[in-house]
C-alpha cells in the first residue's frame, strides 16, 4: 500500500516507543513521526520548539493537532506528515487522546488506526523499569486514557492488541499485515477490553 499511516493510541507503557522499533525493523519505510514539543521532560523523539512557534503554526492552519500533558505542549504538523510521506516514509505517530486521532485522520491518507492497551499494573512496572521520574503522573494519565477509551466506546479501530498479552515484535508483525492489506476500521468492545 502507498500513502498511508500507522496511528498508534495507547496509555502510557502501552508500548508505543517499543512497537514503533519494532516496525521499523520489520520494514524500514515505518518512520517514527516525531511531534513538535515545547517544555519540560523527555527529549528524545520530538522535534523540540517554543510555544509561539506552535502558536504560529496554528494560526496559520498547519498543525493537525496541538494538546498539553506533563507540563509541556505537543503539536503534529502537516508539513512534517507531507514530507515524510513525500519520501516515501510511512509515518507512525503516538497519540494518548482520541480526539487527537481523529484530527489526524483529516489528514488526506490512508490511516491504520491502532489501539494499543495494557492494564494499570503493567504501565507501572514499565514506567519504573525504563526509569520514569513522574510514575504517578503517568498512572493518572492511564486512567484518563481508560476513561477516553469509555467516552468514545464507539470508535472504530483498525486494530486492537493487548501489548500485556503478546510480544512487540508479534504486534509489530500484526500492525504490518493490517498496514499491508489496508484494513478497515471497525467497532470493538472497548468496555470489555479496559474492564
Amino acid at each position: 500500500m502507498t500513502s498511508s499511516g500507522i496511528i498508534l493510541y495507547g496509555p502510557p507503557g502501552s508500548g508505543k516507543d517499543t512497537v514503533s522499533a519494532e516496525l521499523s525493523r520489520l520494514r524500514p519505510a515505518f518512520t517514527l513521526f516525531q511531534r513538535l514539543k515545547a517544555g519540560p521532560g523527555r527529549s528524545t523523539g520530538y522535534r523540540l520548539t517554543t510555544s509561539e512557534r506552535i502558536e504560529d503554526l496554528a494560526r496559520s492552519g498547519e498543525l493537525l493537532y496541538r494538546n498539553e500533558r506533563y507540563g509541556a505542549e505537543y503539536a503534529i504538523d502537516r508539513g512534517e506528515v507531507s514530507a515524510l510521506l513525500a519520501a516515501g516514509r510511512i509515518p507512525v505517530l503516538h497519540m494518548g487522546q482520541v480526539a487527537g486521532a481523529r484530527a489526524v485522520e483529516t489528514f488526506p491518507t490512508h490511516w491504520i488506526k491502532v489501539l494499543l492497551w495494557c492494564h494499570e499494573e503493567t504501565t507501572k512496572a514499565r514506567c519504573t523499569e525504563r526509569g520514569d521520574k513522574d510514575v504517578d503522573a503517568r498512572l493518572k494519565v492511564w486512567h484518563e486514557t481508560r476513561q477516553d477509551h469509555l467516552d468514545h466506546a464507539g470508535e472504530p479501530w483498525s486494530l486492537v492488541i493487548r501489548t500485556d498479552q503478546i510480544s512487540a515484535t508479534q504486534a509489530a508483525q500484526a500492525i504490518d499485515d493490517a498496514w499491508a492489506t489496508g484494513a478497515a476500521s471497525q467497532v470493538c468492545d472497548i468496555r470489555r477490553l479496559v474492564g
